[in-house]
């Protein structure tokens, strides 16, 4: 009998964008089950793409500003505009993403938040009264400061000498708000990871290494960022270090929690409820997801198990499709996992990943045609 196939993938990072993994996924299924009805609805939970995907849902207008990227090297970068409800999306990617810099030129210690500030100001001349930003994917680690001083926040050391380097901040003695302090009515930060600010999983132990930080390095970061939080918290009465989030994008989370006000959000769940993702599903026989690696963090919060868990709640197969899988499905998130690596080497996989994405769908398909069952349906999670 045809199905109606929902394929809604993450990004397969570093080679796949999530449209064009929900292509790729489509093209293969199409050859072996053409009478099939296909929906095609790639998803972000904060990360790369996050701008794009929740603009294009939502109908937003493109908008394009000039501002500097992690390293203030100058580049143009795209934001989105929803006019009637006076709200701007941003993707802090776009501006401070790791995937704008060459590998390995520049040392996260040169890195800052600053650039991101020019795309707020121009979110705000447009009249912005609410704002959604998803600040995964980031090259950065400084815990917001970059962006604080861009909107005019000073960061003074104990001779009264501004501090221009989040690596000096473990000199700060004091912070000078600006005058406007908040820019937007209600500001909504998408973090990717549920992450504390500081110590063993803070942000710069965990996903400091991705970045260029060695271990050599972990010091000096966390004495700064240590002693920002401490005088946030000292100054301003709130201390949001230990929030779920607060260590996401090298601490941007925390950035956007103590100097705008933001109120931090799971990305998957934010971009869901936004694009009404639960009628998609009601309305599915078969889900098809998929991202670069089913591993660990899969099955800890991450989109793809976020969205393998709501439809075991609602007992609709659910098929992820990976460039590896590094974890056995013992949870039941999914019905079935398949990994490009199946079929070929991880080098040939990275290189021509849609081309294997492709067939690795279609040799689903076909091994789901020829099972006279068809797919048997996992059963329902249990509570936690």
């Amino acid at each position: 009998m045809p199905l109606r196939v929902l394929i809604a993938p993450d990004k397969f990072k570093g080679t796949l964008s999530a449209p064009a993994a929900a292509r790729a996924i489509a093209r293969g299924w199409r050859r072996v089950r053409s009478g099939d009805s296909l929906e095609l609805f790639p998803f972000s939970d904060g990360g790369d793409g996050f701008g794009e995907l929740l603009g294009a849902q939502l109908g937003a207008k493109t908008q394009c500003v000039t501002t500097v990227d992690a390293a203030h090297r100058r580049c143009q970068a795209d934001w989105w505009w929803l006019r009637r409800e006076k709200t701007a999306i941003i993707e802090s990617a776009k501006v401070i993403g790791l995937a704008r810099l060459p590998r390995g030129r520049f040392h996260p210690f040169e890195l800052d938040t600053f650039g991101l500030g020019a795309v707020i100001e121009a979110a705000v001349d447009h009249g912005a009264r609410r704002c959604i930003i998803g600040i995964g994917g980031s090259a950065t680690n400084d815990g917001g400061f970059g962006l604080a001083r861009a909107l005019g926040w000073e960061f003074l050391d104990r001779r009264g000498d501004p501090i221009n380097s989040w690596t000096q901040l473990h000199t700060l003695a004091r912070i000078c708000a600006p005058r406007r302090k908040r820019p937007f009515r209600a500001l909504t930060v998408a973090v990717d990871v549920r992450n504390p600010l500081l110590g063993a999983h803070g942000c710069t132990r965990v996903f400091g290494p991705q970045k260029g930080l060695r271990k050599s390095d972990f010091a000096t970061a966390e004495r700064s960022l240590r002693r920002l939080a401490a005088v946030v918290a000292d100054q301003f009465g709130h201390d949001s270090a230990s929030e779920p989030g607060a260590g996401a994008a090298g601490g941007l989370g925390f950035g956007l929690r103590a100097f705008l006000g933001a109120r931090l959000a799971p990305g998957f769940e934010l971009f869901a409820r936004q694009t009404r993702l639960m009628s998609h599903l009601r309305s599915a026989d078969l889900v098809i997801t998929g991202e670069g690696a089913i591993d660990r963090q899969t099955l800890m919060g991450k989109g793809v198990g976020q969205l393998g868990g709501w439809c075991a709640e609602r007992r609709i197969p659910r098929i992820a499709l990976a460039g590896q899988v590094l974890v056995p499905n013992k949870s039941r998130t999914f019905t079935d996992t398949r990994a490009l690596t199946d079929l070929t080497s991880l080098k040939n996989a990275l290189a021509r990943p849609a081309y294997w994405l492709e067939r690795l769908a279609g040799q689903f398909a076909r091994d789901m045609s020829n099972t006279p069952d068809g797919i048997t349906i996992a059963p329902a999670l249990p509570d936690e």
